[in-house]
């Protein structure tokens, strides 16, 4: 049995992580601050899956003004998965919120764990790759993120990178690519298409539906994460992809399937700082740290679909399973 950190315990991953590390027997210290971004009762809501059971405390901490080392005492690694989180929200005056929430944040932790000499696994985003300049993307081709949100987290890569060589911090990097399932937050694309099929809204697509990307089951993002504290060399980072390429408009035609009901689909200009493509190339995971994902795409559909359906306490007419 270990002991663990959660940063962002009650976001979307953070909350799946924490409870997977409970139902293994480990301990989990989560601290989350819950920001703004989305409403404070989903955030709730995620981590009343861990709340009350042996093992776990959540604690509302902002890790750029908290006194940090306290909450490392035996403390056997940190899973760092507390971010402003999307694209479209940091442009303009919101860049500051990122700058804040990501890169100090980001940085006080990490001068809290060098002197501490534990593992941090922190979590990163394709989005650093911008548009990639070759598919499957691999983790050492140029890194050139065309979003404000991108530019941060590559930062906070770099940031890793400086603490490593100067005061011997051991991190190993995740870039996630596009995780979905239950408890999504409600601002990403499968989010907002579940609730308009359970709703019988309409649903907006930004550009033509034709964009692609590497579709990431939580589950197995959630898998990645602990193997790479576990197994992972110091000073790595890699992919975390699914393996699920598909464009938008694929996705939309299986959750329609799915459900049994149409989607009124409205189509507006593309958001600047969207990649029109993002792939995986998992190669370096799964030969060092031997981990692979297990959820095929309509299969963590059906997942998220029913689950949203749950909530709503709604029952589709369609099979909500894979086929």
């Amino acid at each position: 049995m270990s002991r663990y950190l959660v940063t962002g315990c009650a976001g979307f991953i953070g909350s799946h992580l924490a409870h997977d590390l409970l139902e293994r027997g480990d301990e989990v210290i989560g601290l989350d601050s819950f920001t703004d971004y989305y409403p404070r009762s989903l955030k709730e809501s995620n981590a009343a899956r861990a709340s009350g059971r042996p093992g776990f405390s959540l604690r509302e901490v902002d890790l750029v003004d908290a006194e940090l080392e306290p909450l490392l005492d035996d403390v056997d690694g940190v899973f760092h998965l507390a971010a402003q989180p999307g694209v479209r929200g940091s442009r303009g005056d919101g860049f500051g919120i990122y700058l804040r929430d990501n890169v100090l944040a980001t940085q006080r932790l990490f001068q809290a764990i060098s002197g501490a000499g534990i593992r941090v696994v922190m979590a990163s985003t394709s989005s650093i790759y911008g548009n990639a300049t070759r598919y499957p993307t691999r983790e050492d081709i140029p890194l050139s993120p065309i979003s404000p949100y991108g530019v941060t987290k590559l930062a906070c890569e770099r940031l890793a990178e400086c603490y490593a060589e100067c005061f011997g911090l051991d991190a190993v990097g995740l870039r996630y690519f596009t995780v979905y399932g239950p408890s999504q937050r409600p601002d990403m694309a499968f989010a907002r298409i579940t609730a308009a099929l359970v709703k019988g809204e309409s649903f907006t697509v930004y550009g033509t539906g034709e964009q692609s990307r590497d579709f990431t089951y939580v589950g197995d993002a959630v898998s990645a994460t602990i193997a790479t504290m576990e197994h992972a060399p110091a000073g790595r980072v890699y992919n975390v992809g699914g393996g699920s390429e598909a464009s938008l408009g694929a996705v939309i035609a299986i959750f329609e399937r799915l459900s049994s009901r149409t989607l009124d689909v409205r189509y507006t200009e593309a958001a600047a700082g969207d990649v029109r493509r993002t792939a995986a190339d998992t190669t370096r995971i799964r030969s060092e740290v031997g981990w692979e994902p297990k959820t095929s795409l309509e299969a963590g559909l059906a997942a998220q679909l029913a689950d949203a359906f749950d909530r709503a306490g709604d029952t589709p007419a369609g099979r909500l399973s894979s086929r």
